[in-house]
């Protein structure tokens, strides 16, 4: 279950984003008087719930049908795949923050012109990737932490945070710095995405992919043992390995450097009012 935190902070990340994209959508054709399209939103929003479980399954399927070097190296490419996306889900929300709420508005009212299908193709793409990410993420998590349950209590737990938070934003009964709530979480997501790449790093050199699986960076097996309640913990949230190889090590520490060096560099354009979700419907 130490594996809970790390989980329930990528799903409120993801169900956060995916909630204000759904919340907006919904706003703006109550607003707009164009409530006979509200159901269209919601046949967009399923099919991409229905899809990211889809890939989820199959992505399981997949690596129970391996032997096991081959799950490892599966298992490998998945935690990379995850990364990349978390990585992007970082960089993406940084920029698009302060102005999702006008490009989603802009993008529905084309596809209300055009018809009911492109209404929901715009929902559907709008919170498909939240969902993919979501997915392919869950199976990284659940191969590092060896079973389903602490992870899947994570997600849901998350998941359900990101519902409530949005419905009180829809409603107006909550105030969000959302400036503010995605460059912490970013920086948290940095440490967890790192501890996964190294764990995926580490899968694929038990897969014959990658060499130095012997080269160990260091030994802290009797010191920190993953065992111990503080170093379970420290596993949970950011993958911490007691035997971490060099290329794990390297990789690890280039990549918290790089990206949140990246991530923190202040923005080139001029400081604007911090973006604050108050009733999206407003």
């Amino acid at each position: 279950m130490e594996y809970v935190f790390s989980s329930a902070l990528i799903g409120l990340r993801e169900g956060l984003e995916a909630t204000l994209v759904v919340t907006i959508l919904l706003a703006y054709l109550v607003k707009t008087g164009r409530r006979e399209s509200l159901r269209w939103v919601w046949a967009g929003v399923a099919a991409a719930v229905v899809l990211s479980v889809a890939v989820g399954a199959l992505i399981t399927y997949t690596s129970a049908t391996l032997d096991w070097k081959a799950q490892e190296t599966f298992g490998g490419a998945m935690s990379l795949v995850a990364v990349a996306f978390v990585t992007g889900m970082i960089f993406w929300m940084r920029g698009t923050a302060r102005k999702i709420s006008g490009e989603l508005r802009g993008k529905l009212s084309d596809a209300i012109a055009i018809g009911p299908l492109a209404v929901v193709v715009v929902a559907f793409l709008s919170v498909g990737r939240e969902g993919l990410e979501t997915a392919v993420f869950f199976y990284a998590t659940t191969e590092s932490a060896h079973e389903n349950l602490g992870p899947l209590v994570g997600f849901l737990i998350g998941i359900v945070l990101a519902v409530a938070l949005g419905w009180a934003m829809y409603r107006g009964a909550v105030k969000i710095n959302l400036t503010r709530f995605f460059t912490v979480t970013g920086v948290l997501l940095v440490f967890i995405a790192a501890g996964v790449l190294g764990y995926g790093l580490h899968d694929l050199q038990e897969g014959g992919v990658l060499p130095g699986l012997d080269a160990l960076a260091f030994d802290l097996s009797g010191p920190m043992p993953e065992d111990s309640w503080y170093g379970a913990l420290l596993k949970g949230i950011f993958n911490y390995s007691a035997q971490t190889t060099k290329l794990q090590g390297y990789a690890w520490l280039g990549y918290v450097v790089v990206v949140l060096t990246l991530f923190l560099w202040p923005a080139r354009k001029p400081a604007a009012r911090p973006a604050t979700v108050q009733g999206v419907q407003q």
